[in-house]
């Protein structure tokens, strides 16, 4: 009867232990996402400064401009990371849009934003990175043996990877 009981309690703590341990890292994902979010809010808010400084040079992209200003509306009202994402790319092609404005790049206000959208930008490269680090140790543990089982019992789903849109980053050249 001692066996059982101490089973028992050896089961109940293992329970609470694991179940801790996933509430913990659900907890860390959604921090470092958090993190990411911050990052973007702190981009997006140059965005009109960055509009208004290109806007002069290349009055023809006009819709582009308009674009931008729905998406980070968007954004700031829904703070959907994969939405944010999107935005990034959006004013990335503002910058690439300097490329062809040679006059743009001589301005003093666009260098300085310029510098701080780089800034942004690898700050937000490393919170994507903290991001996936934590989103791989949390799905880890809901999916190995004896955890998932666990994870399935409480209903503990796996978080996806945060995965940048490449194709307007890789063409712009700060």
């Amino acid at each position: 009867m001692n066996i059982v009981i101490v089973v028992v309690v050896l089961l109940l703590i293992y329970v609470f232990m694991t179940y801790n341990s996933l509430i913990t890292k659900r907890n860390k994902v959604k921090q470092a996402a958090s993190g990411i979010d911050v990052y973007l809010t702190q981009r997006f808010e140059l965005i009109p400064n960055l509009v208004e400084c290109v806007k002069g040079y290349a009055e023809h992209e006009k819709e582009i401009f308009e674009e931008i200003s729905k998406m980070r509306e968007k954004y700031l009202k829904n703070k959907n990371l994969k939405d944010g994402e999107i935005l990034n790319n959006e004013c990335n092609k503002i910058i690439a849009i300097s490329e062809n404005y040679p006059e743009l790049k001589a301005n003093e206000q666009f260098l300085e934003l310029q510098k701080k959208l780089s800034k942004m930008e690898s700050q937000l490269q490393a919170a994507r990175r903290i991001y996936n680090s934590e989103v791989n140790v949390y799905n880890n543990k809901v999916q190995t043996f004896p955890s998932n089982i666990m994870a399935s019992l409480f209903n503990f789903k796996e978080e996806e990877y945060f995965q940048a849109e490449q194709e307007a980053t890789n063409n712009i050249k700060l």
